[in-house]
């Protein structure tokens, strides 16, 4: 690999940085207002910029949505006084938050946004770094931020935040099970001698071309949808925050720029969560089932496909802001039967059910 191939690999992933802390940005926003809607009120809608305020019609229609509000919350968080309590273990107390972040924007480098034609005409994903198990790398990846989280509690010297670590360590344990057991029927499929074959991304969504996943493996893709819920401590398993219960869970102690680090990396997770979703069940980019996709074979096309793909992230990130303004908060001991009793049982029975049918649509 040359120079200019590196100086555009760095500035390819930075471009995907800057565009997930944009999209985290936007999430907090769409969850204010779909919330306020569902709640019956406005929602955002006091911050302005002067100059595109004065704009005739479109300055108080951008008003309106709360368009500026991500800008004025994120300038919030970044220019308040970072306040450290006594107690804390100082040096884990500012490692959690980094440990919880970096995780979270890692996964974002083996998610493939769409595709794109060369000169030549040959189609190429576009992804920052094609793994081979890149589904694997997630999994290992994403189940890292546990350890900041726990860090987190520990760290801060006090019982809320440690009990919030302690249920965010038992429910990633009882869901991650799940969660993997629920990925094997595809990833079963992938490789089965008609499909494709690899553990990438990007071989996963190529092989939905007519078929979608959720459309012959619903149960699949209800199962990692829940243990995705869990995963990413939402509710209504939000058990490790639980305001109600433990004031803020494991962030408690946490203010200012370090809490924004917690709070992005929640939304991150999620975006990241809804994409992974996207590409194992609903096709990635493809356009719908049993029609072959409709993207010209240039510029336009890929951008079609980007924007497609896109559009599936987002339905399922409302799916998240849905759920939780509108489904209470479980107890943790039903949250830890629903994990243990329920989904579990149900993952191995669904994964040795997958097992044998590809193994007969095999051999036909």
């Amino acid at each position: 690999m040359d120079l200019t191939q590196i100086i555009l690999k760095i500035v390819y992933a930075l471009c995907v940085i800057g565009v997930l802390l944009t999209f985290c940005a936007y999430a907090v926003l769409v969850e204010r207002k779909v919330s306020a809607w569902i709640q019956g009120r406005v929602g955002p809608n006091r911050t302005s910029i002067p100059f595109i305020s004065a704009i005739p019609v479109i300055g108080p229609f951008l008003q309106k949505l709360g368009i500026w509000q991500p800008l004025a919350d994120g300038l919030k968080f970044l220019f308040k006084e970072d306040l450290i309590p006594a107690n804390v273990n100082k040096f884990y107390y500012l490692l959690a938050p980094i440990l919880v972040f970096v995780p979270a924007l890692l996964t974002i480098t083996v998610v493939p946004f769409g595709q794109y034609w060369d000169n030549e005409g040959v189609v190429h994903p576009l992804i920052l770094a094609n793994l081979d198990i890149g589904i694997f790398f997630i999994l290992a990846i994403s189940s890292l931020g546990v350890y900041g989280i726990v860090l987190a509690g520990w760290s801060a010297r006090s019982k809320y935040p440690f009990f919030g670590a302690i249920r965010s360590s038992a429910q990633l344990i009882s869901y991650e099970l799940a969660m993997g057991l629920a990925i094997l029927p595809v990833i079963l499929w992938t490789n089965s001698p008609n499909a494709i074959g690899g553990l990438s991304l990007v071989s996963i969504a190529q092989s939905q071309n007519y078929l979608w996943n959720i459309i012959w493996q619903p149960v699949s893709a209800f199962i990692f949808l829940v243990a995705l819920f869990a995963e990413t401590n939402r509710l209504p398993f939000d058990m490790p925050e639980s305001e109600t219960e433990l004031v803020g869970g494991f962030h408690t102690e946490y203010g200012s720029f370090i809490f924004g680090l917690f709070f992005i990396a929640e939304y991150a997770n999620m975006i990241v969560g809804s994409a992974v979703f996207v590409l194992l069940f609903l096709g990635g980019w493809n356009f719908l089932p049993g029609i072959a996709d409709p993207w010209p074979e240039n510029f336009w096309g890929s951008l079609l496909s980007v924007i497609w793909f896109l559009l599936k992230v987002f339905l399922s990130f409302f799916l998240f802001v849905w759920v939780r303004w509108t489904v209470p908060r479980y107890r943790y001991d039903q949250v830890m039967k629903l994990g243990w009793y329920v989904l579990l049982p149900l993952a191995i029975a669904n994964l040795i059910f997958y097992i044998l049918l590809i193994a007969v649509i095999d051999t036909i």
